[in-house]
């Protein structure tokens, strides 16, 4: 027979178990709900390729009536007429003799266009791989004259079944899977990765005049071309029939492209880059000016360069400001002064007129007599308006904004005008 005592130790034995079975469940309980919570549908975002047809991306290009300005990007002024880029659809003509009164007298349709440089009687556009040539001689009847193949392939892969990728769509992807566990899997791409799901997650004869916006661009006798990690030269010696020339590579988030008094001046991400041109078959790198990542087109005149930095995702930064930064020296440029903006995208300056286009704040004239007060000689300050990219002539303004294309009359004293637009 057991003792009281081994009776009573058996009790607390089976109480012991009894508490820490329960501590475990109730534990246990807890993680199931936690991992419920956290890593029931996790995620990850898939870019999904959309190809189409070779022979409906590589289209000879058709002039047709003019057709209604809808998503506008770059603008370029020849020989008082306006070619602003409707993206990735063609190029709106404009007669701008009176710039009181502007006349759309025509639209290039020219799928997957997006940039866009003129010379003579010649513009030269990218029709997505391909780079086209267009006799603008007569803008009642502006026609394809020429296309090199192909230039351009390193943004457009060509499958031989599925045709040319000309974008994608990005698409979030759910998989339901064991807390804790890794999975595998393929992209779109075909690039593999891990995701652990223990957490949830000028003259007719020269070239025409572009924005500070431009990658596209005419020195000498060659055009310029960028996309974000090359520039690629095309001899257009003979107008009509370019050449391509050498392939330079520039590093990566290259956006803009300025020439002035032979050199190039490149807007990246990440600073601006200073080439010499003064052998326009093959620039080479001069100096680098460093900045923090942000969107920067970039405009020079005389011993400066201006360089706006503004925020917003796809700029990778939280500062808005405009940088002047004394080039005198192409060898060590060095800033001089930063004035805090709202939001700058492009720039223009004409004499001590510097037009600040401040995306959904507006437009501002600035006088740049000092670049060292510039803050303090704002003369105008247009908040009606969304200012993307600006072309400032003698006298005459053009802006093209979210909203429309606006042209303006102007001094540096007091005088910002609205002439004429044309509404998107």
């Amino acid at each position: 027979m057991k003792t009281l005592a081994q009776i009573r130790q058996e009790q607390k034995a089976v109480k012991k178990i009894i508490f820490f079975t329960t501590l475990i469940v109730i534990l246990l309980s807890i993680m199931a709900q936690g991992c419920q919570e956290t890593c029931d549908i996790p995620t990850y975002i898939s870019y999904e390729p959309v190809y189409a047809p070779i022979n409906e991306v590589r289209v000879t290009a058709d002039y047709i009536s003019p057709q209604e300005l809808d998503a506008p990007g770059k603008i370029y002024f020849k020989d008082n007429h306006i070619f602003i880029s409707e993206i990735n659809k063609g190029i709106h003509v404009i007669n701008n003799t009176n710039p009181s009164n502007p006349i759309k007298i025509g639209f290039i349709n020219l799928p997957g266009n997006k940039d866009l440089a003129a010379k003579g009687d010649f513009l030269y556009a990218d029709n997505y791989m391909d780079l086209v040539i267009l006799d603008i001689s007569d803008k009642s009847n502006i026609m394809e004259v020429n296309r090199l193949e192909n230039v351009f392939d390193q943004y457009y892969y060509i499958d031989s079944e599925m045709g040319v990728m000309i974008d994608y769509n990005v698409v979030e992807r759910e998989y339901d899977v064991a807390c804790g566990e890794d999975m595998r899997f393929t992209d779109s791409w075909g690039r593999e990765f891990d995701v652990s799901l223990s957490s949830t997650q000028a003259s007719s004869a020269g070239a025409g005049i572009g924005g500070s916006m431009a990658r596209f661009t005419i020195a000498s006798d060659y055009l310029y071309t960028i996309n974000e990690y090359q520039m690629k030269l095309f001899d257009i010696k003979t107008l009509d029939s370019p050449i391509q020339g050498n392939t330079i590579d520039l590093g990566w988030g290259i956006e803009t492209i300025f020439p002035y008094q032979g050199n190039l001046f490149l807007g990246a991400q990440s600073g601006m880059h200073i080439y010499d041109n003064s052998n326009p078959a093959l620039p080479t790198h001069l100096s680098t000016y460093e900045h923090i990542n942000a969107c920067d087109p970039v405009a020079v005149q005389g011993q400066y360069a201006y360089v706006t930095l503004r925020s917003g995702t796809e700029c990778q930064n939280f500062t808005n400001q405009l940088d002047v930064i004394d080039i005198s020296d192409l060898s060590n440029p060095s800033l001089v002064i930063s004035h805090q903006m709202l939001n700058p995208h492009g720039l223009g300056l004409n004499g001590d007129c510097l037009f600040i286009a401040e995306g959904d704040q507006g437009l501002k004239l600035y006088n740049a007599n000092d670049p060292l007060k510039i803050h303090e000689n704002l003369i105008k300050h247009h908040k009606n308006v969304n200012a993307f990219d600006v072309i400032p002539l003698d006298g005459t303004l053009l802006m093209v904004g979210e909203d429309g294309f606006y042209q303006y009359a102007y001094d540096c004293q007091d005088k910002l005008q609205l002439l004429s637009n044309i509404k998107f």
